[in-house]
């Protein structure tokens, strides 16, 4: 499938602690056709380094497809053919710089100073997330979702969803997600942050007309692959790695191949990312309770859509366990939960990569009465 990059304005935003935003961009993307009655959309909400482009490709020449292009299309779980699916890139996305990403956050012009927000721009959440998406759905003149699903902070979008706007919610279905940030995942989110925070070229965010903390990026985002792949897919993707390996045996500067190869492959990404934009991901991330409110009961009470959770198995980033707690917390709660797990060597990757392998199980809860 090819598939167009689309740019949706929204003029005037206030975030969920009161601040405001004179003007908000996002891109967009869709497969599929909205039926009249307009009631078939699924909204797809993307992960922590991820953007709309969740299947197809932009020309036909392009190597790779979206992320979830194996599930989205004629005849897959997500089915084209039936549905109109959604996707929209988030505030602050990770790679502002990229020419396929629209996106507002510190990197973005403020259009009443005319300059970068920088760390001017307010402090989102998830939630707000979910208020730009709904403002462009209503746009697009749908009202409800025939399903929103989502994986890692694509599966916590999705279960915000499900509670702030719970009658217009059908279906949620969670891949590799949680329900609160814990006190594990809020300090393990912050040593994604510390190395920016203790680049000196970060500049306490002031950065913008002089050199770019790349040092602190690139460290940032060699943290967050290696979180969210398994030692398994690790050992098979060097196994050649041996640990008397001669250069680092005798030099303490000298890095493992292993090293330099991960590092350049880290290096490469820093491109179009921005380090105050991981910042405030990464903040969004720690700051979220499904519902905002005191506790993640609360907020799992006004759910009244049909729930399925699919965490992977070898998760060590998300661990089946949070997705498991929330199943059974909804169940005690009385609503409607399915629960599977995602088998694969990948890790927190397999919520992307092995998705395939829970098809079917996606199949018939979309497509259940």
């Amino acid at each position: 499938m090819l598939v167009e990059k689309k740019h949706y304005k929204l003029q005037g935003f206030t975030t969920t602690n009161g601040q405001f935003i004179p003007e908000v961009n996002i891109g967009w993307e869709s497969w599929g056709k909205l039926n009249a009655q307009r009631d078939n959309a699924i909204l797809v909400t993307h992960y922590f380094s991820g953007s709309s482009h969740a299947a197809g490709r932009y020309q036909e020449d392009d190597l790779l497809a979206g992320y979830w292009d194996s599930i989205i299309g004629p005849g897959k779980p997500l089915d084209t053919d039936k549905y109109f699916i959604i996707s929209s890139d988030t505030l602050v996305n990770q790679e502002p710089f990229n020419p396929r990403v629209i996106t507002t956050g510190p990197a973005t012009t403020n259009p009443e100073t005319g300059k970068p927000w920088g760390l001017d721009f307010p402090v989102v959440t998830i939630r707000d997330f979910v208020e730009v998406q709904r403002s462009l759905l209503l746009f697009l003149g749908i009202e409800e979702l025939h399903a929103v699903i989502g994986p890692s902070m694509g599966s916590l979008q999705a279960l915000e969803w499900s509670i702030a706007y719970p009658e217009a919610v059908k279906r949620m279905i969670s891949v590799i997600g949680m329900g609160e940030a814990d006190a594990w995942s809020c300090l393990g989110l912050q040593q994604w942050a510390e190395p920016i925070l203790n680049d000196p070229l970060w500049r306490e965010g002031n950065y913008y007309n002089a050199a770019a903390p790349v040092a602190g990026v690139q460290q940032t985002l060699m943290q967050i692959t290696l979180a969210a792949m398994s030692p398994a897919i690790i050992n098979k993707t060097f196994h050649k790695h041996y640990p008397l390996e001669e250069a680092p045996s005798n030099f303490v500067q000298q890095n493992f191949r292993m090293v330099d190869y991960f590092k350049a492959q880290s290096l490469a990404q820093t491109k179009y990312a921005d380090a105050n934009h991981l910042l405030y991901l990464i903040r969004a991330n720690q700051l979220f309770i499904a519902g905002q409110g005191k506790t993640l009961t609360e907020g799992l009470q006004k759910i009244q859509a049909k729930c399925l959770f699919l965490p992977a198995t070898n998760d060590l980033l998300l661990r089946p366990a949070l997705a498991q707690k929330i199943h059974q917390a909804l169940l005690s709660l009385g609503k409607i939960s399915r629960y599977a797990e995602i088998e694969g060597d990948w890790g927190h990757l397999d919520g992307l990569n092995s998705i395939t392998s829970q098809a079917e199980t996606l199949r018939q809860f979309i497509n259940q009465d």
